[in-house]
């Protein structure tokens, strides 16, 4: 079908349903809208509990960035109590939170965005052969080594974490355990071994060489290791044009400790950079079925439209930054820190985003070796806050999809409004008031519909070039 209407889902290899409504014309997306057709209520579950309850119920929103979860909430608790947490507990929350989110970048190149390279469809191209067997599901060398690399990096999790998903051992005072000598010795090793797997496997190289790229045609000449191979994919099908964003990104900034953030927060908007300001974000409720006034967060509420107004489309809220939607994810966060290779690819599309993904790969693993190298096992980890029991906050922190901001206010020592705006919820909103798409939904147009396609294959390499957790989008 290369003309009328298409409806695409619900996707496999995404946390959650989705569905893309597609009008075609002349074979390619002529408009999309997207649906996140699954209300889950997290924010209503909260009204009316103790506010430490937050932290055990927002990381159950979603199994694969818990911890990003958690750590916003513990940072909105702290703000409401104007408390900080110990400088060496926010440094090892830091580190367990990039263990984790370094973990979902290595599971979307392998596990949900690559073995769509696998399909019969490019049975044709050079590479075929080559993606078959690195990426074929269950069965292929990367996605094998992956599964084995990942494991033996979250052994870091299980010694100071206690558990994934859903561990309670970030606090707004920092963390619940204060690692020994040995415990150093032991994440350093393991930080180690992943460095070793990376450079061998993922990259083929030295990390700081693939980090030292700075430019779009330099990326392109990279030849090594499974990176290699996707940029051999991605310069033959020419995945830099297909879904193509705004170039509007937004972070809040990532792993903050006493010496600041490893990656800025703030915005790109115009080709230039600016600070981060949320004065004039708004969450439009247009085309969701959501009841209420747009509004910023901190004044916000979920009241979920029961009768599912006709001239919605989504459970989706669509949240604005000064009037605009904004992309965020690992690419935004590149960006706005101000590496030279992100910025030569400000505007991309898939390939801009899935690269933005692997340079952050590369370069996290020296912020993680300095934590691990950082740690004081003399120091104190935790500064108890006290429960809270009049206050307001904010905790806003980057999951591996990028901008998780929770806002909390609580009277008489109970939560009386919670709201969180995730990743998912930037990248894969409705339009608004204005009609104005939501990134996705921009990035779809022009995306070409062969003959006979019901799911077409570009529409996928776009959707999973932004890495949707549609469970977290609707909470």
């Amino acid at each position: 079908m290369t003309q009328g209407r298409l409806i695409v889902g619900p996707f496999n290899r995404v946390e959650g349903d989705l569905e893309v409504h597609l009008d075609l014309a002349d074979g390619a997306v002529a408009r999309a809208r997207v649906n996140a057709p699954l209300y889950r209520g997290f924010e209503r579950m909260l009204m009316g509990r103790p506010p430490s309850d937050a932290l055990t119920l927002t990381p159950r929103i979603c199994g694969i960035c818990s911890i990003s979860q958690s750590a916003a909430a513990a940072r909105a608790l702290a703000d409401a109590g104007g408390h900080a947490p110990a400088p060496q507990g926010a440094a090892m929350a830091a580190l367990i939170h990039a263990v984790e989110n370094v973990s979902d970048h290595l599971f979307h190149f392998n596990l949900f965005f690559m073995p769509d390279f696998t399909r019969p469809v490019y049975a044709d191209r050079p590479w075929h052969g080559q993606a078959v067997e690195r990426f074929t599901a269950q069965t292929g060398g990367a996605q094998r080594a992956a599964i084995g690399a990942r494991a033996a990096l979250m052994h870091i999790l299980g010694l100071m974490a206690g558990k994934w998903p859903h561990t309670l051992a970030i606090q707004p005072g920092g963390v619940t355990r204060a690692p020994g000598a040995s415990d150093k010795v032991r994440i350093l090793a393991s930080l180690t071994a992943f460095r070793r797997y990376l450079e061998g496997t993922v990259f083929g190289g030295p990390l700081e060489d693939f980090a030292a790229l700075s430019t779009r045609d330099a990326l392109l000449g990279w030849d090594r290791g499974d990176a290699g191979l996707f940029l051999r994919i991605a310069a033959d099908l020419d995945l830099d044009r297909l879904g193509r964003g705004a170039g509007r990104y937004l972070s809040f900034g990532a792993y903050p400790d006493a010496g600041g953030h490893a990656f800025a927060p703030g915005i790109w908007r115009d080709g230039a950079r600016a600070p981060l300001d949320l004065a004039d974000m708004v969450e439009d409720l247009s085309h969701a079925w959501m009841l209420g006034p747009a509004s910023h967060p901190a004044d916000g509420q979920t009241l979920p439209d029961e009768d599912m107004r006709a001239d919605a489309y989504s459970w989706c809220k669509a949240p604005r930054l000064a009037g605009a939607p904004m992309e965020t994810g690992a690419l935004a966060r590149q960006v706005i820190d101000g590496h030279p290779l992100a910025r030569d690819l400000a505007g991309g599309g898939v390939l801009a985003r899935v690269a933005g993904r692997l340079l952050e790969l590369a370069r996290s693993q020296a912020v993680m070796e300095d934590l691990a190298r950082g740690i004081d096992p003399a120091a104190p980890f935790m500064d108890p806050a006290p429960e809270v029991q009049d206050g307001h906050g904010v905790g806003l922190v980057e999951a591996a999809r990028g901008a998780l901001g929770h806002w909390v206010r609580i009277e008489k020592g109970r939560i009386a409004s919670y709201q969180i705006v995730a990743p998912t919820t930037w990248n894969f909103s409705p339009r608004d008031a204005q009609g104005q798409p939501g990134p996705l939904e921009a990035a779809l147009v022009g995306a070409p519909v062969q003959p006979g396609e019901t799911t077409p294959v570009s529409v996928q390499h776009i959707v999973r070039s932004f890495d949707p957790c549609m469970v977290c989008t609707v909470h």
